[in-house]
């Protein structure tokens, strides 16, 4: 055993203030150790390092006691003499349970999202069972990623697409940044190696251009913030996620030169007012960029997600991003809906509205046989990029890239959805068809008379949601007797 590595979990565990007992901890390590014994990665290296780093990022991602348990124990049953009952005899059926739930969802290999479908549909089912089953296998993907280069180079593409086209879509739907962004820049050289190798030919010296200007602007910022006596907690230059600048430059033609934005510093303070206070004075000492201003902490993202954003021109023309959010708004942000782990139940059971799109895909499973259909609305709820469309009282609905107004109402409820035969969009009339944007505000005109919905919406809706209501709503109103009907029975008559 690596003993660095078990020591480096342990303090993780410490660091991050966790209600984990570290006895319950090196017992399993030891189980482990000895069930794996003999067994080499690819590396060369033993297989328990793979247990233990698994383990230490999910312990970093805040997760329980049984998480991190199933951590270090998740491969054990598939790979080792080990069943399931050893394992709940041992450390409990909760632990079990998620060993389970890991090994099934590692038993299909990846040929593309089409060639995928069952292995998504037991996907979401497990997730749907328990979300924690998604983050040890993005713990899993980590580590294994990070030792990718030892497999030869077709597994290695397999493992990187796969991971691009499915782990991190989901990450990112769940809220968790800092988990999508290693998954994105650790598979991106190997799905995409001639472009990660041109990217970082194009980068290199301007990072290091614009990390030099970032470190004056860091010391100038921290300055004016001791300057004004505001306490922060601090203050942390980045440069932008590698895949996601790579995606940028496809929107600007391959033309690196456009995007401007390669470096943020990142602000963390103690309270809400302090955030606003810090915008202030960033504001008062650099010329912000108009249009590049946004306020999630007063409307935060449908995900969770809160902070202050704002863009301005710094020393030497340079343009910088700043995030400005308190503690508790940095590990929601980091770490999503992993991030109330480390809470109360009350306080899980407040993110439940976020996983309704899991349970949502597990139904699917009955409703829907084909595949076809299948991946088309999994390619619009779960792998397509989100917007969010504010309603006029300031509510946030999340919907996919490309929804129209009419996804909107159904997704505020059914009955405006029937009832809807019009929309503004900021103030506006706008056809029914018209896509919507992030950051649009959206009113829904109704006509309570309307029997129902429109069949030629479907030409043009997104959203699974949608398009379950049109068509049950409509087949609800054919299903009526129709007045001929009733008059050839004789129940209508001419009174005169």
């Amino acid at each position: 055993m690596n003993v660095y590595a078990a020591s480096n979990l342990l303090k993780t565990i410490k660091k991050r203030r966790l209600s984990i007992d570290a006895d319950i901890v090196k017992l399993a390590l030891d189980y482990a150790e000895t069930a794996h014994k003999g067994q080499l990665r690819a590396t060369g290296e033993p297989f328990i390092n793979h247990s233990i780093a698994t383990a230490t990022t999910l312990a970093d991602m805040g997760m329980d006691e049984s998480t991190v348990l199933a951590g270090i124990l998740h491969d054990i049953h598939e790979d080792t003499l080990c069943t399931l009952e050893d394992i709940e005899k041992n450390f409990g059926k909760d632990v079990a349970r998620l060993v389970e739930g890991v090994s099934k969802l590692g038993r299909v290999k990846y040929r593309g999202v089409e060639r995928y479908i069952e292995s998504l549909r037991k996907m979401f089912i497990a997730m749907a069972e328990d979300i924690r089953v998604i983050m040890i296998k993005f713990a899993d993907r980590i580590h294994n990623l990070q030792t990718l280069y030892a497999l030869p180079p077709h597994k290695r593409k397999r493992i990187a697409m796969e991971t691009l086209e499915i782990y991190a879509p989901i990450a990112n739907r769940l809220g968790m940044e800092k988990i999508k962004s290693e998954l994105e820049d650790l598979s991106f050289q190997y799905a995409y190696p001639e472009e990660y190798a041109w990217l970082q030919a194009q980068t290199v010296e301007r990072y290091h251009e614009a990390e030099r200007h970032l470190k004056i602007i860091k010391k100038q910022l921290e300055k004016e913030l001791q300057h004004t006596n505001v306490k922060y907690l601090a203050v942390e230059g980045r440069g932008k996620n590698l895949f996601r600048l790579y995606k940028k430059v496809l929107q600007h033609n391959r033309d690196i030169g456009k995007v401007h934005d390669l470096i943020a510093l990142r602000i963390i303070v103690e309270t809400v007012p302090q955030c606003y206070t810090v915008l202030g004075i960033i504001h008062r000492r650099w010329t912000p960029i108009k249009g590049r201003i946004k306020d999630y902490i007063a409307q935060p993202k449908p995900n969770g997600y809160q902070s202050l954003h704002t863009s301005a021109f710094c020393d030497h023309g340079e343009i910088v991003e700043f995030q400005i959010r308190t503690k508790e708004m940095h590990e929601e942000a980091e770490h999503g809906i992993a991030a109330h782990w480390r809470y109360d139940e009350s306080d899980i059971k407040r993110v439940s509205k976020k996983l309704a799109w899991v349970e949502e895909l597990r139904k699917w499973k009955e409703d829907i046989k084909d595949n076809e259909k299948y991946l088309e609305r999994l390619k619009i709820d779960v792998f397509q990029n989100r917007i969010f469309v504010f309603t006029p009282k300031g509510d946030v609905i999340d919907l996919p890239e490309g929804a129209t107004s009419v996804d909107f109402a159904y997704h505020v409820h059914s009955d405006i959805g029937n009832k809807m035969t019009g929309a503004r969009i900021n103030g506006n009339i706008a056809s029914l068809e018209t896509s919507l944007k992030s950051g649009d505000v959206c009113e829904i005109i109704v006509d309570k008379k309307r029997r129902g919905p429109n069949l030629d919406w479907l030409s043009f809706v997104k959203t699974n949601t949608a398009r379950g209501h049109i068509r049950n709503s409509r087949r609800s109103i054919l299903s009526l007797p129709s007045i001929l009907e009733f008059a050839k029975k004789g129940r209508f008559k001419n009174k005169r």
